[in-house]
C-alpha cells in the first residue's frame, strides 16, 4: 500500500482504527437473546426449551475468556466462534417466526395475547441479532478495526461523511450498530446510515423482510385474535 492510499484509509470516510472493542454489550445481547428465547411460549420453540441456549452458551465461553473485556486478540477460530455464536441466535430466531407465523395460519391453541407477546419478543431478538451482525461484518469485525488491518467499510455513518460535526477521530461502537439495526427494523429501511457493500445490503434486505411479516402480518393478526 502507498503512502497516499494509506493516508486515504485514514481518512473519515473509511473510518479510524478504533482504539479498543469492548466485548461487554455484545456479550449482555447474546445472553439477553438467549433468555428471551427460553421465556417464549412452548408452542413457539422447536424441540427442547434449553437445547440452543445451551449451545450458545457452548460456544460463547470460549470468546468470554479469550477477550472478557475488550478485544486484544482474534484467530481465524475466534473469528469463526463469533459468527457461529450469531448464527445460532439468528437460527433460533427464524424458527421462532416460522412457528408464530404458522400457528397463526394455522390458528393453534396459543392465545392471542401470549402472541402478541411473542411477536414483540421476535422482533426485539432481530434487532439485536442483526446489530451483532453489523458489529462483525463492518470492516472486518471488531479486531480488524483495533488493527491495521485496513478494509473499506460497510458501512458509511453520518460522523464519516460530515467529520466536523463530532470528535476528531470517531469510531463506531456496539451501541452505533445496535441503532442501526432498531432503525432499520423499525423503518423497514435505512435511515441514517448507509449500507456500501452487497452483504451489508443484503443483511438490511433480511432483517427488513422478517421485520414487515413479524409487525405487519403476526402482530396486525394476533390483535384480530384478541378481537
Amino acid at each position: 500500500m502507498t503512502s497516499d492510499q494509506q493516508a486515504a484509509k485514514e481518512s473519515p470516510e473509511f473510518g479510524f482504527r478504533s482504539e479498543h472493542e469492548h466485548r461487554l454489550p455484545a456479550s449482555i445481547t447474546i445472553l439477553l437473546a438467549a433468555v428471551i428465547y427460553f421465556l417464549l411460549p412452548q408452542g413457539l420453540i422447536f424441540g427442547p426449551r434449553y437445547v440452543l441456549p445451551i449451545l450458545e452458551l457452548i460456544v460463547f465461553i470460549p470468546l468470554a475468556v479469550s477477550n472478557p473485556m475488550k478485544i486484544t486478540k482474534e484467530s481465524r477460530n475466534l473469528r469463526g466462534l463469533s459468527i457461529l455464536l450469531i448464527a445460532l441466535v439468528n437460527l433460533a430466531n427464524a424458527i421462532n417466526l416460522g412457528l408464530l407465523s404458522f400457528r397463526l395460519i394455522t390458528g393453534g391453541g396459543t392465545s392471542g395475547r401470549s402472541l402478541i407477546y411473542a411477536a414483540g419478543a421476535i422482533w426485539l431478538t432481530n434487532v439485536m441479532v442483526f446489530g451483532l451482525w453489523f458489529w462483525e461484518l463492518d470492516r472486518g469485525g471488531p479486531y480488524a478495526r483495533c488493527s491495521n488491518l485496513r478494509r473499506n467499510p460497510d458501512f458509511l455513518f453520518p460522523q464519516m461523511s460530515n467529520p466536523n460535526t463530532t470528535v476528531k477521530r470517531w469510531v463506531p461502537t456496539f451501541i452505533d450498530y445496535l441503532y442501526v439495526s432498531f432503525t432499520n427494523a423499525l423503518a423497514f429501511s435505512p435511515t441514517d446510515t448507509m449500507p456500501l457493500t452487497p452483504l451489508a445490503k443484503f443483511l438490511m434486505l433480511v432483517q427488513s423482510l422478517v421485520s414487515v411479516i413479524t409487525v405487519v402480518l403476526v402482530a396486525a393478526r394476533a390483535v384480530n385474535i384478541l378481537h
